[in-house]
């Protein structure tokens, strides 16, 4: 599977993965040929699925080189682990954590991954209620 630039017909790259927590997988793609992006999200539940059924997603060390590789190599059994806590200076407030529990919990990670992104971006070292009202203000929501 891969996914193709529309205006140019090229294939996308793999950017960036991030597998937030609960399950889901955050990939972006960028065209080699534009700078295009585009950005998927999967759904935990779907990534629980392929997981349960035994399916092997990513190439095995085993396999032959001949075989298709799959572009998510090595993400289901990332996301499967507990991602270990970013030391990246950014704490959430009690308030604010508490507030992220009304976001619906299937948009919460990418809810909480901008948000954090945000507040490093702005040089906030801690994410209150101030600062979530300042990003949903940034984000147009």
């Amino acid at each position: 599977m891969k996914f193709l630039c529309v205006p140019c017909d090229e294939p996308m790259k793999v950017l960036n993965v991030t597998p937030p927590d609960r399950g889901s997988i955050s990939v972006t793609y960028s065209c080699p040929a534009c700078g295009y992006e585009m950005a998927m999200l999967t759904n935990p539940f779907e990534t629980q699925l392929v997981s349960s059924l035994g399916v092997k997603v990513g190439p095995d060390a085993s396999a032959a080189s001949d075989k298709p590789k799959c572009p998510f190599s090595g993400m289901v059994a990332a996301a499967e682990q507990p991602a270990a806590p970013a030391d990246d200076g950014v704490r959430w407030s009690a308030e604010a954590s508490a507030r992220m529990q009304a976001v619906p919990e299937f948009v919460r990670p990418m809810a909480k991954t901008g948000i954090e992104k945000y507040a490093r971006e702005s040089g906030h070292e801690e994410i209150t209620v101030a600062v979530l009202d300042e990003a949903k203000s940034r984000f147009g929501m």
